[in-house]
């Protein structure tokens, strides 16, 4: 059967949704489109392109994660830079190894900008910080940007979309009256856009299943806020919870599975092959268990 899947951010934990992934195409579910931010921006992307789970599973096993660790030529040779960079460049890694491997694997699909899958298949959530919005690629990329959304490179939106604030430079896009505006991480605003594919009617033409690397919002635990870096933490994690999770509250939590990971940061690239296969059990679980009561 037909679905729509939409995927959450989450970094290095996306390795759980490969094991989700299996236990969806075990139930032989197959996705028609797909929707996501940051490391589900990732997911979405090699679905659209005709990835199944097997080969995303290979794609990430065979995938060294500190390859993308890419910091400006100069830090090499003169260390502090790097802070002097953070300061005016706003991110320590430059993301472009990132975009490349992005870029390569929907190569090998023939599949580079958006003009080259069918309309409404991919939808990509990036945060602009210049016109302090959200915007759904390439949906608003002409209302927003004046930009034709057939020429625009699908492996940019992901890494814009993965732009996490101050680990990667953010990107740029020149829009209407040649302004710059920044681009981060999709999941400041929205790190789970399941509302992506309501339409003006609130009429589906098939079931949504999302999948969210977290508990439900329901069980999430008080944040202990002592100080200031504390706080803005907390900072950071409402913004990204707060509407996505008003939105699961009212309407959508029988179709999502959730996946808590806990003990791995979002950005650690280091993480060994024991925790990939940690997290992909994980999601194997937990996708196997809501898929068995699932009724769409």
């Amino acid at each position: 059967m037909k679905i729509d899947g939409v995927f959450s951010g989450g970094g290095v934990k996306a390795f759980a949704f490969v094991g989700a992934l299996e236990s969806i195409e075990e139930r032989n579910l197959h996705f028609e489109r797909v929707a996501g931010t940051s490391a589900g921006a990732i997911i979405a992307a090699l679905l659209s392109a005709g990835y199944h789970y097997k080969e995303i599973k290979n794609l990430l096993n065979d995938l060294e994660l500190k390859q993308f660790l890419d910091p400006p030529s100069i830090t090499k040779y003169i260390p502090v830079s790097r802070w002097l960079l953070l300061y005016f460049q706003m991110g320590i890694y430059k993301g472009d190894k990132f975009e490349r491997w992005i870029y390569n694997q929907l190569a090998e699909r023939n599949i580079y900008t958006f003009g080259d899958l069918p309309v409404g298949y991919l939808k990509v959530v990036i945060s602009d910080l210049t016109l302090g919005k959200l915007v759904v690629l390439p949906d608003d990329l002409e209302g927003v940007y004046g930009i034709n959304p057939v020429d625009f490179p699908i492996a940019r939106a992901v890494r814009m979309s993965a732009g996490f604030p101050y680990f990667f430079v953010p990107k740029k896009i020149t829009g209407k009256g040649r302004v710059k505006s920044v681009i981060v991480d999709g999941g400041l605003l929205s790190n789970f856009p399941i509302w992506v594919f309501e339409s003006e009617t609130n009429k589906r033409t098939r079931p949504i299943l999302g999948v969210k690397l977290s508990d439900s919002p329901q069980q999430n635990n008080p944040k202990q806020i002592k100080n200031a870096l504390d706080m803005l933490h907390a900072l950071f994690s409402t913004m990204k919870q707060a509407h996505d999770a008003r939105y699961i509250a009212k309407s959508e939590k029988a179709n999502i599975i959730f996946i808590p990971v806990q003990d791995v940061g979002t950005t650690d690239l280091m993480i060994d092959d024991e925790v990939k296969k940690k997290l992909m059990k994980s999601g194997k679980e937990r996708a196997a268990e809501f898929l068995k009561n699932w009724t769409y």
